[in-house]
């Protein structure tokens, strides 16, 4: 193996993009959280209610109505993405409303359905 510290099969290395670049990288402790952040978002059911509580604060029937599904169901994924802090909710008397954690969610949903919809020429 040769001295060169970086390893590569090309002839040329590009020192101060390399350096740069490395020292901008996060933790891997940060890039853990955040592919367990985008595992969350990896399923449909989950996508589908994050994409209706980008319209509206819905309660657990609210949803199950608009998705078609059973409250349990809605009730088992909303769950999964309360303990992920990416919805919350609040109570008004006996109701239970949910909605997006906060902005970052909300632009991560719509950047998503943006992207999805250029790249198959609806622009819509």
């Amino acid at each position: 193996m040769s001295k060169n510290e970086f390893i590569c099969d090309c002839n040329v290395i590009h020192k101060d993009l390399v350096e740069n670049v490395s020292s901008e990288m996060l933790s891997d402790d940060l890039f853990y959280k955040i592919a367990d952040f985008f595992k969350i978002l990896g399923d449909t059911t989950r996508m589908k209610i994050l994409y209706a509580l980008d319209k509206s604060e819905l309660c657990v029937c609210d949803i199950a109505n608009v998705l078609g599904m059973s409250k349990s169901s809605i009730s088992h994924q909303l769950s999964t993405l309360r303990r992920s802090g990416i919805v919350r909710c609040r109570k008004v008397g006996k109701e239970v409303y949910y909605m997006l954690d906060d902005e970052h969610v909300k632009e991560v949903t719509e950047i998503g359905s943006i992207h999805i919809k250029h790249r198959e020429g609806d622009v819509n």
